[in-house]
């Protein structure tokens, strides 16, 4: 057992299981969007965060391979699983396969559970647009910005996995609020490896146009997001009092996550990606829920 809890945990650490909590709320928000003017039922909910967890799992080991070179020449990444030899290469791509297998297989659910064959047919380009971020910012500069758009997949999916027919601008403002959301924290994060970047010939933002540069495109980024946020709420008849508290709060924590950073001080970078950010989606994704089962 304690071999198994090991393992499970060495996993769970290389692909970063906890940071789904970021988009995961957000997904969650737009199903219960998604359903109403009835409740999604507990299959429907279990099968969208089966497939967040999945894709999500299978696009950071395909990240994690790609990158272990550069990792292992990378001071500050040097110590993650591929570069010490505490997962093999053969091992990841392993794994990499069964996450995707379990991808396949919920979305397959969709079809057999309810009829809806949209998940089925679209989760082979999904995987295929999350995996393409990781050789993004070996040609351009704008890779945050690819990842955004890659992550920010997961509003308009799990509207589609529940009602293809009624896809719109909301769905669209919740992608738009991700895909920014998304890029202005990494543009927070890749600041720590600026000069590493210079060195490796690697495109990044803060590598070109320099760390303060990038943090001011980082508060520009999460302006955006506050007013695609705003913007569901105005196009979606019924969001009420909790789902703008929620945006209120993350307003303040997206304030909070830019104040925590400056170019002479990076340190609390940490703080800023990791306990920020997830507090973010849970608050909103709590709040919204609430308010849409509560009216």
């Amino acid at each position: 057992m304690a071999a198994i809890v090991s393992n499970v945990h060495r996993w769970g650490e290389m692909i970063k299981l906890s940071h789904s909590v970021f988009a995961l709320p957000f997904a969650v928000l737009a199903t219960f969007l998604a359903a109403r003017p009835k409740l999604p039922t507990a299959g429907q909910l279990g099968l969208i965060v089966l497939c967040m967890v999945a894709a999500r799992s299978a696009a950071m080991t395909f990240n994690r391979i790609v990158d272990a070179g550069l990792d292992a020449r990378n001071p500050r990444t040097a110590g993650r699983h591929i570069p010490r030899g505490m997962i093999s290469i053969a091992a990841a791509w392993a794994f990499f396969a069964g996450a995707c297998g379990v991808l396949a297989g919920c979305c397959g659910g969709f079809l057999w559970l309810y009829g809806n064959g949209w998940p089925l047919i679209l989760c082979l380009p999904v995987i295929g647009i999350l995996c393409v971020y990781s050789y993004t910012k070996r040609f351009t500069r704008w890779s945050h910005l690819v990842l955004g758009a890659g992550i920010a997949l997961a509003p308009p999916a799990a509207w589609i996995a529940i009602s293809p027919a009624t896809l719109g601008l909301p769905a669209g403002l919740l992608m738009l609020a991700v895909m920014f959301w998304i890029a202005g924290f990494d543009l927070i994060y890749a600041c720590q490896d600026a000069d590493f970047d210079r060195r490796e010939k690697l495109h990044s933002i803060p590598a070109k146009m320099g760390v303060a540069s990038a943090l001011w495109l980082a508060r520009a980024f999460h302006v955006i997001t506050v007013a695609a946020l705003i913007g569901v709420g105005l196009t979606v008849a019924g969001l009420e009092t909790l789902y703008y508290v929620g945006v209120g709060c993350v307003t303040v924590l997206l304030i909070v996550e830019n104040a925590l950073v400056s170019p002479n001080n990076l340190s609390r970078v940490n703080l800023a990606f990791f306990t920020v950010n997830g507090v973010v989606g849970l608050v909103l994704g709590i709040l919204g829920v609430l308010d849409i089962v509560l009216t």
